[in-house]
């Protein structure tokens, strides 16, 4: 299993910038292997926090199969944002207003 931080109100999946086994980058889900290490960079994070100060993502269990299918369907694209709702794993790419 891994831990995953998700946003209740948008239901978004934190993803960002990562480095693999073999030294190289990719953009893919962020997650821990225990809850505890999750839970402790939520609270480290100041984007974590809404305008009140208090953490607005919470910490989400997962299968090692549903980390491979987020990453997959991030496609390495830094510009789709990763979605779960209702279970059901989705992306919709981000906007970029010039």
């Amino acid at each position: 299993m891994a831990f995953v931080l998700h946003h209740p109100e948008t239901e978004q999946i934190y993803t960002r910038m990562l480095v693999n086994h073999y030294e190289l980058a990719y953009y893919g889900v962020q997650n821990w292997e225990t809850e505890e290490e999750a839970k402790a960079h939520l609270e480290a994070e100041p984007a974590f926090l809404d305008r009140d100060g208090k953490v607005s993502w919470f910490v989400l269990e997962v299968s090692e199969h549903q980390m491979k299918i987020f990453n997959v369907k991030l496609k390495n694209d830094p510009q789709n944002l990763l979605y779960l709702r209702g279970g059901v794993a989705s992306v919709q790419r981000e906007t970029v207003i010039e």
